[in-house]
């Protein structure tokens, strides 16, 4: 009897701005890689997360989303990951939010180059006020394009998700895998403890602060009984300080104390955090400061 060939590989994770890439890589997974918040271009860097299963191994690359009515050298650096990981993949999930369709998802579509390994997955659908709205909305997409696979799914309420898993399956190479099978990302914990603080700040007062702030660790001592983390934020003004402080300091106590319960279950040990405040004027507009801050 011969033995199932072992399957593994790279799904890129595209889409325009917002419009459930993260929710969709961390429901696949099973637990949170990449932050997620309703702001648009919460996800900055190419995240790798590692689901593996029976004879496969899926390694899912959640990428920035692809932005067309902005520029600046962050922007344009986002952009470039994507269409890095376009070429580098090997099944491509094009996210599109059911029921919307933009000249920003027209243009990311203009980047796909190969139907054989691209599926479609219309995201959100569980937000649809009129399901009778579906079928027409993918007849229009398809199309303009001649994908794969179509797979409707909602993240939150895991509809089609294992679904999704096995169009994916069927077009990975047949490879042995690349991680043991307890690996859940290749990004260090003090990269995903920076995200969970940088994903507080943007649910709190990503409103009123523009996007010029990220997060480093610059302190990380860890034991059997807990870890000590010094963070800094860093923004582009000084007219952005008192914003992230908040009256009384009260933003920069919740997003410290919210971000020190999610460090606390990510390392499942007690976390003592301290997080403060520099300001490095322009730092988003130069590629050299972005590649110190560790972006790609």
């Amino acid at each position: 009897m011969t033995e199932t060939a072992h399957r593994c590989g790279f799904i890129a994770v595209v889409g325009r701005p917002n419009v459930g890439k993260s929710t969709l890589t961390n429901a696949l997974i099973g637990t949170k890689i990449s932050i997620v918040s309703r702001k648009a271009q919460t996800t900055r860097h190419r995240i790798q997360g590692v689901l593996t299963r029976d004879a496969e191994q899926f390694i899912f690359v959640d990428t920035p989303g692809f932005q067309t009515r902005h520029g600046g050298a962050m922007n344009k650096m986002m952009n470039r990951v994507v269409t890095q990981t376009l070429a580098d993949v090997d099944v491509v999930l094009f996210v599109v939010e059911a029921g919307k369709w933009s000249p920003g998802d027209e243009k990311l579509l203009s980047l796909l180059h190969d139907p054989k390994r691209t599926i479609l997955v219309i995201s959100k659908i569980d937000q649809l006020k009129n399901r009778d709205e579906l079928y027409p909305f993918v007849a229009r997409i398809a199309a303009l394009y001649q994908f794969d696979a179509v797979v409707p799914v909602s993240s939150t309420k895991r509809h089609q998700l294992d679904q999704l898993l096995d169009e994916v399956a069927k077009r990975l190479p047949e490879n042995e895998p690349f991680f043991d099978a307890d690996t859940l990302t290749d990004r260090p914990v003090r990269f995903i403890a920076a995200e969970l603080i940088r994903e507080k700040i943007f649910r709190l007062v990503g409103d009123e602060l523009p996007y010029g702030c990220t997060v480093v660790i610059e302190q990380w001592e860890e034991t059997e009984k807990g870890a000590h983390v010094a963070a800094c934020v860093i923004v582009e003004r000084d007219s952005h300080r008192p914003i992230l402080l908040g009256a009384g300091g009260g933003h920069m106590k919740r997003i410290a104390s919210e971000a020190r319960q999610d460090m606390t279950k990510l390392l499942d040990k007690p976390v003592h955090l301290e997080v403060y405040i520099k300001v490095r004027k322009g730092w988003a507009e130069k590629e050299s400061s972005l590649r110190d801050l560790g972006y790609e």
